[in-house]
């Protein structure tokens, strides 16, 4: 075949492509195994996180088997075996029961997600931990630092009344149990945080006010 010819280059680059499109593949194939359990550490690493439990990545695993405990609720607060069910966590930590609750919502731009666990009593917060995706840096970002993080240590998802409130952000400062400083410059993001508990939270609401009793 004359390799001067246009049919010649068509040709080699559709057998180029095929052949690189099916290396990629095979590839892909081959990696999603360890991607899988990569995430899975590393959803393991952000519970721990939100229990102020920080170990290197060979120890994650270890821990988290010894006192992480995984339970599904249905939408009335009673632990179920469905798939399909809520599923939180409970701790058993050197500082007692803790409790994990999953938390996921919407940033400025793009999902922010991360872990809130709570003390016993199911009503002063232990422990946060937070991320997101493209949050910008040095405002929206700072969610996922331990500054803004460790405000959350120590307030109440319930007020004086006994009332659910959940945890907010407010830009002119805490000025109650149930109130962290927002992230300066970043009033959306950190909206968003509080939107994020409050909704995540309210819909274990059933099997925390149960579990309170």
């Amino acid at each position: 075949m004359d390799k001067n010819k246009n049919s010649y280059i068509f040709i080699y680059s559709i057998i180029l492509v095929v052949v690189v499109a099916g290396a990629l593949s095979l590839v892909a194939v081959l990696l999603q195994p360890k991607q899988a359990k990569n995430y899975e550490i590393e959803q393991k690493r952000n519970i721990l996180s939100a229990l102020k439990i920080n170990v290197e990545t060979k120890e994650v695993e270890s821990t988290y088997a010894k006192i992480v405990t995984e339970i599904a609720v249905d939408d009335s607060g009673n632990e179920v075996e469905k798939d399909d069910a809520l599923v939180l966590y409970k701790a058993q930590t050197d500082k007692g029961l803790k409790y994990v609750f999953p938390l996921s919502g919407k940033g400025l731009w793009g999902p922010i997600w991360g872990y809130l666990s709570l003390d016993e009593d199911l009503n002063t917060v232990y422990g946060a931990y937070f991320d997101h995706k493209s949050e910008t840096s040095g405002l929206g970002a700072e969610i996922a630092t331990e500054h803004f993080q460790s405000q959350f240590s120590g307030k109440k998802i319930f007020n004086s009344q006994n009332q659910f409130v959940s945890v907010k952000t407010n830009k002119r400062g805490a000025q109650n149990e149930n109130e962290v400083d927002a992230v300066s410059g970043a009033t959306i993001t950190s909206t968003s945080v509080s939107e994020m508990i409050e909704s995540c939270l309210n819909k274990y609401l059933p099997y925390i006010e149960k579990s309170r009793r």
